[in-house]
Order: structure tokens, then sequence, then C-alpha cells
């Protein structure tokens, strides 16, 4: 697949592994000037190398995406390098620690929250008005499965995946007769490094693989390739809905051997 996003200026929150990593490398050979953000400087700056020594435009932005300064600034930075803001994937979010409800500290609860909801809050509220002044632009929100369902022992994860998608919904329904678009993807497991520090364990791995019927986990490059679609004008007619991208996932179990 093929997207026009040549000269166009990409805005890639948690770029510096994963689905972020790939999303802005895909995004690169696409031809958009990239700016990759997220806390980690010698991963991110990393990143960068990849693009440019493939011949790409990116730099990057050391950024906290729970702080609304550090958003602010990362924004501005991007219209100072570029002039302009077309694309973002608002991607940045942790797992924070699974555990029963009951066990979580207030403190973990809004640790999760303040980088999972708030920071795709604080990210659309920078990026909206500079899409504005752009003529038009388009947002993808990083949402889960999680969002989709409830998940035993990830109450703050799932709150927050949830939320995004009802943050999607609203900022698309606001931004729809302006030309800006805003959609979101729910991943299922996605082989990475929030997989393994989540999933890691044999036992675990054994049982998650039995709950995705097509019989493996996802690749980034494939979450990459839808974002990509959303990002790109060949989605032109949607906005305000979400993507599931899960094996089978929520369908229901594996089918029965014949």
């Amino acid at each position: 697949m093929k997207a026009d996003l040549k000269d166009k200026v990409a805005l890639i929150t948690g770029g510096t592994s994963g689905i972020g990593q790939e999303t802005a490398l895909l995004f690169a050979e696409e031809g958009a000037k990239v700016v990759v953000a997220g806390r980690r400087e010698a991963e991110g700056k990393a990143v960068v190398e990849q693009i440019r020594s493939a011949g790409g435009e990116a730099i990057f932005v050391k950024t906290d995406v729970a702080k609304a300064a550090d958003v602010q600034a990362l924004v501005q930075k991007t219209i100072e390098k570029y002039g302009r803001l077309d694309t973002a994937f608002n991607n940045a979010g942790i797992e924070g620690n699974w555990m029963p409800m009951t066990d979580l500290s207030e403190e973990e609860f809004d640790r999760v929250i303040g980088i999972n909801l708030k920071g795709v809050w604080l990210c659309l509220k920078y990026e909206i008005p500079q899409m504005l002044k752009a003529g038009g632009g388009t947002i993808v929100n990083m949402s889960s499965v999680a969002g989709l369902m409830g998940t035993p022992a990830a109450a703050p994860y799932g709150v927050s995946k949830h939320g995004v998608i009802a943050l999607t919904r609203t900022a698309a329904l606001e931004c729809a007769s302006q030309k800006i678009r805003v959609n979101a993807v729910c991943p299922a497991v996605v082989q990475s490094p929030m997989e393994q520090r989540l999933f890691g364990a044999p036992e675990a791995q054994k049982m998650l693989l039995g709950m995705h019927p097509i019989g493996r986990f996802g690749t980034a490059r494939e979450i990459a390739e839808a974002v990509l679609w959303l990002a790109s004008a060949k989605s032109s007619f949607m906005t305000g809905h979400y993507i599931v991208l899960d094996g089978g996932f929520l369908a229901g179990p594996p089918a029965l051997p014949a």
C-alpha cells in the first residue's frame, strides 16, 4: 500500500520504540517529515538516525505527554521546524502495574490515566489549532482492545483506553466540518517491549496465544500500516471510529479442530 504523505508533517508521540517507532519509520518511507516524541532521548535520537540514514527527514523532541507545557512545546517546535502540522499519531502510553483495583494506589491510577488519557487530550488540545491553520489534517489515537472490554487487574489501563475512544469520537464531531478527521486503532497483543514486560513468561505467552484465533500476536508493522491508512486520504470518509486489529481476539475463542 502506498499513501501520499509526501511533504506532509507528521507528529508521533511514543515514537521511541514498538508501534510508535515502526509508524515513524513507515511515515518517513511514505515521504513525511516526522517529529518523533518521547521521554527516552537516546532511543528517540536513534529512531531519527534510522530515518535520516534511509534518506528521510526527522527530528526528536523529548516530551512527557502528561505535562501540558511539554506537549505545547512539542507542537510549537514542530511548527518552528516545519511550518505546519498535517497528521498526528497520539501513541504514547504505559501499561502500568496490573493488580486488583482494590490494591491500586491513587498515585498509580493517576500515573496511568495521566499518560494514556490526559496525554491524548493534551495532544488533541494543541494539535487541532495548528491543523486548523493548515486547512485540515488527520489524527490517529492509540486505544486498545482493552478499550472495548473489561480487563481484570488492569483497571486504569482499561479505563484510559475506553476514554481514548470517547475523546476520539468527541474530537471527530467537533472537527468534522473543519477538514480534520480523528480516528483510533485498537490492537490486541502486539510483539513489542510492552508485550514482553507484561506477558514475557512462557505460561503467559501460551495462554494469550490461545486467545488469538489467528495463532500469533500482531506485529508493530501491521499496526503502523493501519495508522498510515487512517492518516492518509485513502480513508477520507472515515472519522470518529476505530479499527480493531486483534487476530480474532474479540470475535470469540479459537474454532475447534475439524
